[in-house]
């Protein structure tokens, strides 16, 4: 098992390793297993990706985020700006149905609001703000209205599951209530953990996932 130090050095190599991410910006501390991440990326995009290189690294279980967005003055765009662009990268999205999702913009803020189908297309919206200019932060309102019963969307998650991390797929406890599933149990990876959320995710009519699966060295 590898100790905090070497944690620690491994997200550091990592978010070093990505070229997307300033690691200078970047402070990381690691405890007990669980990584924090501090410091101020110069765009949302870039806050994610520290985050999503951070969780690639093996032996972290969880991971606390506390960065905070800085834009450079010359990245700096007004609210007005933002929701223009904001409005454009929706209406070309493809995966975005026309005319369900809207932003408001304050602050450089983004907050979602609207209806869907289908947890992707809510998902697809998030992640075309993520990369705008100026943005530094977002809220996701949009609902997705769930068209089946609870018991086929459990069945179809676990059947994704099956087939997506089969040999992590027994050990995931799945509960659906209403428009939220929770996934709960032990997987090997974030990878397998990142899995089974997409999975659950993908199903028609699902709002939110609680991902409360554990990666277990």
């Amino acid at each position: 098992m590898k100790t905090d130090a070497q944690i620690k050095i491994d997200v550091v190599a990592e978010l070093t390793w990505d070229p997307t991410i300033d690691a200078t910006r970047i402070g990381v501390i690691a405890r007990d297993g669980v990584v924090t991440l501090t410091g101020h990326p110069t765009s949302l995009a870039e806050k994610h990706a520290a985050e999503r290189a951070a969780m690639r690294v093996s032996g972290v279980r969880a991971l606390a985020v506390e960065m905070s967005v800085q834009i450079p003055s010359a990245h700096e765009r007004t609210d007005a700006d933002i929701a223009r662009t904001a409005e454009l990268a929706l209406e070309w999205n493809v995966l975005v149905p026309d005319d369900q999702i809207h932003p408001m913009v304050e602050r450089g803020w983004v907050t979602l609001v609207g209806e869907v189908e289908w947890g992707y297309q809510r998902k697809a919206a998030e992640e075309a703000m993520r990369s705008l200019l100026g943005v530094v932060g977002i809220t996701d309102h949009v609902v997705v209205k769930p068209r089946t019963q609870p018991a086929d969307v459990r069945m179809k998650i676990q059947e994704a599951l099956a087939r997506q991390v089969e040999r992590e797929a027994k050990k995931i406890d799945v509960q659906v209530e209403g428009s939220v599933v929770t996934l709960r149990g032990d997987v090997h990876s974030w990878a397998e953990r990142s899995a089974a959320q997409g999975a659950a995710w993908s199903a028609p009519g699902v709002q939110s996932v609680v991902n409360d699966l554990r990666v277990t060295a």
